[in-house]
């Protein structure tokens, strides 16, 4: 068991401010000294890193898809050690599910299951006394979840203020704030670029969340929301350890250094990846694809995660030099694997820009999103999973590839035609997965790293570059 005080932050949908809230609402606790941690529900990257932004420590994605329900609470403790507070954002709305399996997979199903109290955010823009019924409804809803109130958003005036919290207290409902229309502005940098404003350490960025901070404290009753996370009982699990996740794996003797695609706010993937590649013997640095000309001296390996934004194409192709690096990294036979966007920059060329050209695929943006699980089965043995292996990972993109897959696919799933590219040591997919879901990956890439680089002939197209 674990002591970790912490709120569940929903919404009845989304378009409530339950992202804005839960980052202003680590921001300002962090202001005044306390040591806040911050984690995303879903498969939400973004979200994740203003989280992190604002707590001052990684935030993390917890998925039940991804990761499985049983280590939600385990994954809490472990993000949150030490700290006064864990903040766990939802997903749309309480009870909603991407998957259509809201019983397994929505919020208020993670709120049982890490024993929490949620605090549910109501935009009352054009709401009165009604706000009374829609509240008593979620809380009656479902008899297991702990609703411990309120944020009331988007209010007009201390007469409609007065008047919502009235009928709140008549069905006994505490409201821990009440935030005027104009009180959370619209500040956080736009999604179109992802993560990068947190990983490039942005000064945009960081006004951003002080000023929602600022916000929030000005009008939420912090000492009450913490005096109700106060109450949670322990979690109902010990904290995730990424050495005891990798079992009985046998560190290299040397130390092989993997370089993680990201920046000096963070990676471009989950915090656990860097923290199971330490566990399983690697030394980790990291390199800016946007920046950095060159990969880091000695580098056995190279990881660029699933948060890589799309939008940076220019950037990405203008960086020619550590494109001729990575190319050189791959044709020798080291490991590389390339998640999401990471893909994408492996390829030939995207939407005409030149990449890496360690695939011989061309990628092309598109106006609609691709987006949701894929419960997928490994096609070929590779540094990321066995053939036959199944996993569950998730896709958010854009851009697509022709060719779809190389002549070793990495991935098919039920009604779709295979996926990705496996060549040499290389696995690179549009399907991103959270390695504290199947660890095996780690060391797989950890002593792939270690070992002599293999570059035994293999067909160069399409899905790869000839020797």
């Amino acid at each position: 068991m674990t002591v970790v005080p912490r709120l569940v932050l929903s919404a009845p949908s989304s378009g409530h401010g339950k992202n804005a809230l839960a980052i202003g609402l680590l921001a300002a606790l962090a202001e005044r000294g306390v040591d806040v941690a911050g984690f995303k529900l879903g498969p939400d990257h973004v979200d994740a890193a203003y989280l992190g932004l604002a707590s001052g420590r990684p935030g993390r994605v917890i998925d039940p898809r991804l990761v499985g329900m049983d280590r939600l609470a385990p994954l809490v403790a472990h993000g949150a050690a030490g700290a006064g507070l864990a903040v766990v954002q939802g997903s749309m709305g309480l009870y909603d599910a991407v998957g259509g399996r809201p019983e397994q997979e929505s919020t208020a199903a993670a709120a049982a299951a890490l024993r929490s109290p949620v605090v549910l955010v109501v935009d009352v823009a054009a709401m009165g006394q009604s706000v009374a019924a829609l509240v008593h409804g979620f809380r009656s809803y479902d008899e297991q979840l702990w609703l411990g109130g309120v944020i009331l958003n988007r209010v007009a005036s201390s007469r409609h203020e007065a008047m919502l919290r009235e009928a709140l207290d008549d069905v006994g409902v505490p409201v821990y704030g009440a935030l005027r229309r104009q009180d959370l502005p619209a500040v956080l940098p736009s999604r179109r670029h992802g993560v990068a404003p947190v990983v490039d350490g942005s000064a945009d960025a960081a006004r951003a969340v002080r000023r929602l901070g600022e916000a929030v404290a000005a009008t939420v009753d912090l000492e009450r929301l913490l005096g109700l996370a106060r109450s949670a009982p322990d979690l109902p699990a010990p904290a995730w350890s990424p050495e005891e996740a990798l079992g009985t794996f046998t560190a290299p003797a040397d130390r092989p250094l993997v370089a993680l695609a990201g920046g000096p706010g963070g990676s471009f993937g989950h915090p656990e990846t860097a923290e199971l590649l330490r566990a399983a013997g690697a030394e980790v640095v990291t390199v800016d694809p946007l920046r950095d000309e060159a990969l880091p001296v000695g580098t056995r390996a190279l990881v660029i995660g699933g948060a890589l934004p799309e939008a940076y194409a220019e950037q990405l192709s203008a960086n020619r030099r550590l494109c001729i690096a990575v190319a050189e990294l791959a044709r020798t036979g080291r490991p590389v694997v390339a998640e999401g966007a990471g893909l994408l920059w492996l390829a030939r060329e995207l939407d005409g820009l030149p990449m890496c050209g360690v695939l011989d695929a061309i990628g092309v943006s598109r106006d609609g999103l691709v987006a949701g699980y894929r419960e997928a089965t490994a096609q070929t043995d590779s540094v990321v999973a066995a053939q036959g292996t199944v996993l569950v990972g998730h896709k958010a993109h854009r851009a697509v590839l022709t060719p779809r897959a190389g002549q070793r696919p990495a991935w098919s799933w039920e009604g779709g035609t295979p996926e990705g590219f496996v060549w040499r040591n290389v696995h690179a997919s549009q399907l991103t997965l959270h390695w504290a879901g199947h660890p095996t990956t780690a060391a797989r890439l950890v002593a792939a790293a270690a070992a002599e680089p293999t570059t035994e002939a293999v067909p160069a197209q399409p899905g790869g570059v000839p020797a």
